[in-house]
């Protein structure tokens, strides 16, 4: 695509977290590498009491703090911070975005915003912009998901961001989809001839989606107790997972095409009508327990009050079109598991007869994961001889075929996903982001789900730290025959 690059770049909560773990260094790194425009400026604005000076101090501790240290180059490092200006500002009010316009300066090169604030101040913001003359059409917007927490509020936030940016303007971040191993499920795909003729119904008996964590409610636990797993994990990135594992082939690598199959799949999950969601949904929440050895809090006890939110769930749904007919999808995630883990493991169907039936090799039907993280690779399980005279029959063992992403481009440097995003959001590229009929249709799917708890009055079933969840999510495969992938 033609790429329209801005001149500068605008960063709402430039002190919060997200920006000194992610988004300073993701910028260092693009500027390291003179990726970033010439003569870009970089304007920060938050609540926080700083000048240019103190925030590029600020911003350079948190470049010593989370650069790795092979990164961390000094001259480079002095000349980013130099693009580095600030502007505090109250979101909350329309007093102070005429003092941010002008520290923004012109903006007739082009302004890319990067909105990483509450939702709940979405509409506050944009008042602010179009009142301080920065929403007109040389400026481009990011907005950092979760954006609403259902169906209304989502169309709400989404109708306020497009009173001022249409939606060729506006960039829905779900940080996901800057990872290289999720953009190269694209290149698995559409990329190599032998998977397509088996990559449907016909070859594929099911698809596991894991997205694990290890971690508890950490510094999020106002967040999280307002959204739960469902909103927080599977309203964004599994369903995009979904979406990349299940979409047809475009006719192109292009923005359009790439976002109008993928929202083809979202539009054909199966939506579950209240009676079917006890049986195809488990939600649980983490008692006290061991992770990695380490003795750790239940939930309510991080939380300090009694909470019905689930910290896991697992669901069993289906994409009801061609290629995907009477194909499950078992979609899982949750916090307090035993390994950090995004996976997608795709089991294949067998093979219709064994001639080997009876002769020492019980065969295993062939399996692809994909492993986004903490490793990156690719992995096919097939069946192979084992060594040996054979006199009592050939034997057969599942051996894996191996991809490792780290090691075969051990030479390039692994990017984090905001460097990829930002540098997009900065030359205009949409194709990463999430376009709005996308996040409609996967709220309607959601809402379904949610809906199906409150008329069943599910309550989640309580787990032990450090283990795989409730045991009714492993009911939830094994009824269909199937086993979850925890190796």
């Amino acid at each position: 695509m033609q790429r329209n690059p801005v001149g500068k770049l605008l960063l709402f909560g430039a002190t919060g977290d997200l920006a000194q773990r992610m988004l300073l260094p993701s910028l260092y790194g693009l500027h390291a590498d003179k990726l970033l425009p010439d003569g870009l400026t970089i304007t920060g604005t938050a609540r926080s009491d700083h000048d240019d000076e103190s925030f590029r101090a600020f911003a350079k501790d948190a470049l010593e703090e989370f650069l790795p240290k092979d990164r961390k180059d000094p001259d480079a490092i002095q000349s980013f911070l130099a693009r580095l200006q600030y502007q505090s500002l109250d979101a909350t009010t329309l007093e102070g975005y005429d003092a941010l316009a002008a520290k923004v300066g012109d903006v007739s090169g082009g302004l890319a915003i990067f909105l990483s604030t509450a939702p709940s101040l979405f509409e506050q913001v944009i008042r602010g912009l179009e009142s301080a003359g920065l929403a007109g059409e040389t400026v481009r917007i990011g907005l950092e998901k979760p954006l609403g927490y259902d169906l209304a509020s989502s169309r709400e936030i989404n109708d306020c961001v497009a009173t001022a940016f249409p939606e060729d303007r506006t960039f829905r971040i779900d940080h996901y989809l800057g990872k290289e191993t999720v953009q190269n499920i694209l290149a698995l795909r559409f990329g190599n001839s032998f998977f397509e003729p088996v990559w449907n119904a016909q070859g594929i008996d099911n698809v596991q989606i894991t997205v694990s964590e290890t971690v508890g409610l950490e510094d999020r636990a106002g967040y999280y107790d307002g959204a739960g797993a469902l909103r927080d994990m599977v309203a964004n990135h599994i369903l995009q997972l979904v979406a990349l594992i299940a979409m047809e082939p475009p006719a192109r690598y292009d923005v359009t095409e790439i976002r109008d199959e993928k929202a083809k799949v979202f539009r054909s999950l199966r939506q579950l009508k209240p009676e079917e969601v006890p049986q195809n949904s488990v939600i649980g929440q983490y008692v006290g327990g061991a992770v990695k050895g380490e003795i750790v809090k239940g939930y309510d006890e991080e939380l300090g009050k009694d909470s019905n939110t689930e910290t896991f769930v697992a669901l069993k749904a289906h994409v009801d079109n061609w290629r995907w007919q009477g194909v499950p999808f078992y979609l899982r995630t949750g916090k307090r598991m035993p390994t950090r883990r995004s996976e997608i493991a795709i089991q294949f169907k067998p093979v219709p007869h064994s001639m080997f039936s009876g002769r020492g090799g019980l065969l295993q039907p062939n399996m692809l994961v994909i492993r986004l993280q903490p490793e990156e690779y690719i992995q096919l399980l097939v069946m192979a001889k084992e060594p040996g005279l054979d006199r009592e029959g050939i034997r057969l063992r599942e051996v894996p075929l191996n991809l490792s992403l780290d090691a075969e481009f051990a030479g390039k440097r692994r990017r984090i996903a905001y460097e990829r995003l930002l540098l997009d959001l900065i030359e205009g590229d949409q194709t990463l982001f999430v376009r709005r009929d996308e996040v409609e249709a996967q709220w309607t799917w959601i809402d379904a789900i949610r809906e199906g708890w409150k008329a069943n009055d599910m309550k989640p079933k309580h787990y032990s730290a450090g283990t795989w969840g409730p045991a009714a999510s492993i009911a939830l495969t094994e009824r269909d025959g199937v086993t979850w992938q925890d190796d």
